[in-house]
């Protein structure tokens, strides 16, 4: 119990510091199921709270923390509810939710991913994407299955795998996986959607966008230590928003 309620307080921290999101408990009589809301529209981006594990199918009958975010992405939401402790969203839209447990199944690194996910997913303006001002992505690229820095060597436009919620005009960094392990490029997205059909044991692509180089960076400047250590990045696993303070750095 104690390592569960270390992580759902930690978990409620992050969201605290990150966000600058207080818990609600809207229901009479309950003070152990949180929401957290965009303070603009309202909208929930996560839900923490007490649920017997029987009722999410797991084997005991005490209480464990656990909680929903939204997912949007199919490709994203059919992959992660494959992974350990998280699973298609108890009492919610399984079509658009997972339930996360937070008793340590799941390492906090993965869970604040996945709540930077449901946090973008649920944002003011989601719907209506075209509309909203251009905005930042770090994307990921593993040079085990493509060599993106020869691919720059060679051209400054090049087509990469499109990320739900990447729209024309947005700029992507471009974070190049191990041995790299460092953002190298940053780059405009000039057009989106395009159709293209790809999928492996390890990959799987259903559209393209057009990207242009606009900058390189040095190796050694944004590694993933420095990230981790010094911007809260835990992970690059796939398109995520750049915080400010990293974007301030990026752009100088």
């Amino acid at each position: 119990m104690g390592k569960k309620s270390n992580l759902r307080d930690r978990v409620t921290k992050y969201i605290s510091d990150q966000y600058a999101v207080d818990p609600e408990f809207p229901w009479d009589g309950d003070d152990t199921s949180a929401v957290f809301r965009h303070r603009e529209n309202k909208k929930w981006f996560a839900l923490i709270m007490d649920v017997r594990r029987e009722v999410l199918g797991l084997s005991g009958k005490e209480p464990v923390s656990c909680m929903n975010l939204k997912i949007d992405d199919i490709i994203l939401r059919d992959m992660i509810t494959h992974e350990e402790g998280i699973m298609p969203a108890y009492h919610m839209n399984k079509q658009h939710w997972v339930t996360v447990l937070l008793d340590g199944t799941v390492e906090f690194e993965r869970v604040v991913e996945l709540l930077q996910v449901s946090f973008e997913a649920t944002m003011p303006g989601r719907r209506n994407k075209k509309e909203r001002p251009p905005k930042a992505w770090i994307i990921p690229a593993n040079p085990k299955y493509y060599d993106v820095e020869g691919a720059f060597e060679k051209e400054e436009v090049i087509d990469w795998k499109q990320g739900a919620g990447i729209n024309v005009g947005d700029t992507v960094y471009m974070y190049v996986g191990s041995p790299v392990s460092a953002i190298l490029y940053k780059c405009k997205v000039l057009k989106t959607d395009i159709p293209y059909s790809y999928e492996d044991s390890n990959l799987r692509i259903t559209s393209l966008m057009t990207i242009r180089l606009l900058k390189r960076y040095d190796r050694k400047k944004f590694t993933f230590k420095i990230l981790n250590d010094e911007y809260g990045i835990f992970a690059v696993r796939g398109p995520r928003s750049v915080p400010n303070s990293l974007r301030c750095a990026l752009e100088e």
